[in-house]
């Protein structure tokens, strides 16, 4: 691995990082949903750096494209209909960060006993040569082929779910 895709992944790990403990610290669920969107691409660009290319666009196309577009249309319900912003209280919040804490202690600890290199199928995939990357043009020349009907009646109830709930969330005059 070169020495700029190196500094290109550890870019895109501190990205995701940062605004995922960013979205901890955010009262505005707004706010939040939006760093979520920043974490999610950067998750997607890891996924890319470990040659999954598949499911780093699944994970733009589901959690991107999909879930969030529709917590900030619920968000944006929400604050039309209360006039004012949805912030979120602070309860337990010691006992958050030391069960966070915990946690991370107990993760790093794990991971750091682990003999990762004595694994099978970590001395298989270092004998064999690497995989073919092109399993998205793959998928993409079955989608738009034998599965285009089903990929074009999901298009089309998505963009119904959308009008619906832009006409939801207009003003009433």
């Amino acid at each position: 691995m070169g020495n700029w895709v190196q500094l290109l992944f550890y870019a895109f790990a501190g990205v995701t990082v940062l605004s995922a403990l960013s979205i901890l610290f955010t009262r505005n669920v707004f706010y939040a949903a939006l760093l979520l969107v920043v974490t999610f691409f950067g998750v997607a660009a890891i996924y890319v750096f470990a040659a999954a290319d598949f499911v780093g666009v699944t994970q733009i196309l589901v959690y991107i494209g999909g879930i969030l577009v529709i917590m900030i249309f619920g968000i944006m319900l929400t604050n039309r209909l209360s006039g004012q912003p949805v912030t979120t209280g602070v309860y337990n919040k010691w006992s958050g960060y030391l069960t966070a804490i915990a946690l991370f202690m107990v993760l790093f600890y794990a991971i750091i006993q682990a003999n990762f290199a004595s694994l099978q199928w970590v001395q298989d995939a270092q004998k064999t040569e690497p995989p073919i990357r092109a399993t998205v043009k793959l998928i993409g020349i079955r989608t738009m082929g034998e599965f285009v009907l089903p990929f074009e009646v999901i298009a089309v109830l998505l963009l119904l779910a959308l009008i619906g709930a832009a006409f939801l969330a207009r003003r009433k005059k």
